[in-house]
């Protein structure tokens, strides 16, 4: 039965195969013997594509990494100072200060990752009692934060952090 079967389908195959007859005979393998035929020229090589097609460069986390800062808003409170350090080697220091709040400021560590090939920032704390936090990345000088499942928070407040200039 297998045999039939496997009959059968080469017959198919080679039924296929005849209704699609190349326009040029097929080259000769490089081993066998070469016919008294003129060598066709060689095809052109393809051009390179425009710069704009080419693929999209691997994000660079550590020529991103800097100092965010700016001020989120804040739910009972006039915002939150927030300065962010995104280091090179993947680690983040987080200090917030709740504007008009006694004992308001608080400070968070841990490391950072970028998703969806540089388009977002993963704030992943060592202490495991707080959230993840995520930011959009708009630009090398500006980041955006998200709500928890990472999507755009709907408000005319500003979530944005902006980088601050290098220290000389």
């Amino acid at each position: 039965m297998n045999r039939k079967l496997l009959a059968l389908a080469c017959l198919a195959a080679l039924a296929l195969s005849a209704c699609n007859k190349p326009a040029e005979p097929a080259p000769a393998p490089a081993d066998a013997p070469k016919a008294a035929e003129p060598a066709a020229p060689a095809p052109a090589e393809p051009a390179p594509a425009p710069a704009a097609e080419a693929a999209p460069a691997a994000f660079d986390a550590a020529a991103f990494a800097g100092t965010f800062s700016g001020t989120l808003p804040c739910a009972d409170c006039s915002g939150i100072d927030t300065k962010l350090e995104l280091k090179a080697d993947g680690s983040y220091g987080l200090d917030e200060s709740y504007q008009g709040k006694k004992d308001g400021t608080f400070k968070g560590d841990g490391t950072w990752t970028a998703e969806e090939n540089g388009k977002r920032v993963r704030l992943d704390p060592n202490s495991k009692s707080d959230d993840d936090r995520l930011f959009e990345i708009v630009s090398k000088d500006e980041i955006r934060q998200l709500d928890q499942e990472g999507k755009a928070i709907d408000s005319q407040l500003n979530y944005s952090l902006k980088r601050a200039a290098a220290a000389h």
